[in-house]
């Protein structure tokens, strides 16, 4: 699969309920019977979806972003042993990844490894815009960035951060749809309303 750079799809133009109802419609003309009672069936969701104002914005140069949070997603190709070096690296990490504990606007990292290992899959959410983001990392964490990306063709390293950030949006697909639970907490609140439950669960036993 190539990587694209476009931006996510928008709407060429404001489209009314009926409307986007009806372009549904032809769109599913041809669908698989259980699609097409699907679409008959779940019409009154879908009119409370289509009625709902529309979350998606930028994340900067590239990639999708709902109110605080944004999303990456590259495909990346492997160097020579690079496969290897990098599940190695990871099943040894364990699912332990302080580093971006460390840059604190890490929502969640995948890593899936495609193609018969000679590319990878990443993907993951953040707070904030793109640039930023990379500057991020290269300005707390570049050691560890460069541990698991120097396993790719091409990557010029986290201490030049325009030139990853610019390796990296090459790499980039943007997201044609996406889905935020909670597009309005970053991820420190987040972690502090989690913080806050788990205080609060503690004293209701303590008075239990």
């Amino acid at each position: 699969m190539a990587p694209q750079t476009a931006t996510p799809n928008t709407p060429k133009q404001d489209l009314t309920v009926e409307q986007k109802l009806q372009k549904l419609r032809e769109l599913y003309a041809d669908a698989p019977e259980l699609g097409k009672a699907a679409l008959k069936n779940g019409l009154p969701m879908l009119t409370e979806e289509l009625a709902a104002a529309g979350r998606a914005q930028t994340a900067g140069r590239i990639g999708a972003r709902q109110g605080k949070v944004s999303e990456l997603t590259v495909f990346l190709p492997f160097v020579k042993g690079g496969a290897k070096r990098l599940r190695g690296l990871l099943q040894l990490l364990e699912g332990n990844f302080r580093a971006a504990d460390a840059v604190g606007t890490v929502h969640d990292m995948r890593f899936v490894f495609v193609d018969n290992d000679t590319k990878l899959l990443f993907a993951t959410a953040y707070d904030g815009d793109f640039d930023p983001y990379i500057d991020d990392f290269a300005a707390k964490i570049p050691n560890a960035m460069d541990l698991w990306l120097c396993n790719f063709e091409g990557y010029p390293g986290m201490r030049n951060p325009t030139a990853a950030a610019d390796w990296i949006a090459k790499h980039q697909i943007a997201a044609e749809a996406w889905y935020v639970n909670s597009p309005n907490l970053t991820a420190a609140e987040t972690r502090r309303l989690e913080r806050v439950g788990t205080a609060v669960e503690d004293l209701l036993d303590k008075i239990g």
